[in-house]
């Protein structure tokens, strides 16, 4: 087996194209930490589940892989955030259809402007103290602290070794601050 770890990404796009399934799993593991740290941050600022669009996400970096052309003058990363951010938001945009109360708000990518996120979307009819005092109205101290660092995209471990406290514990304050933010939001 050959090693890629040097490769650029549109260099092993080319490969995989032409049936190397290794140089498409180098690819997915290269871009698996974004597309989960996108689907977790949208899962959590539009109450959703993150397995799901972290497996929409997978889809979105599959057919990246499959679809890009290096003729169209854009790179490989800018093609798979746009297609894994698109698979996500129409996902969401089918399960919002399912609502039968119809009080979510649908999302359509091509309204969204560069570098618009699902949280500025959440934030833009208030600002960001006033969605963070509220925040931290509903939550405990701990669940505030370890909602604010995994926003901003530290890991489990990292938050862990930042408050002193077990993962589980980590994972815990998360799952508590997700169903009391369901209530709060909803």
């Amino acid at each position: 087996m050959q090693d890629y770890r040097n490769e650029t990404d549109e260099s092993l796009v080319l490969l995989a194209k032409g049936g190397d399934a290794h140089a498409a799993e180098v690819l997915m593991d290269r871009y698996k930490s974004f597309v989960l740290r996108y689907a977790r941050r949208s899962a959590f600022n539009l109450l959703a589940e993150t397995d799901d669009l972290a497996q929409e996400g997978m889809i979105g970096l599959y057919t990246a892989i499959g679809s890009y052309d290096p003729s169209a003058g854009c790179k490989f990363k800018t093609f798979v955030y746009t297609c894994v951010t698109r698979k996500i938001y129409s996902y969401l945009r089918f399960v919002n259809r399912r609502e039968p109360t119809g009080e979510r708000a649908e999302i359509d990518p091509e309204s969204l402007s560069e570098g618009e996120t699902p949280e500025e979307l959440l934030l833009s009819g208030e600002s960001e103290g006033e969605f963070r005092l509220r925040l931290s109205k509903e939550l405990s101290d701990f669940e505030f602290r370890v909602v604010t660092m995994y926003l901003e995209g530290m890991s489990y471990t990292n938050i862990s070794e930042a408050t002193g406290r077990p993962v589980k514990s980590v994972d815990n304050a998360l799952a508590r601050a997700k169903k009391k933010l369901q209530k709060a939001f909803s």
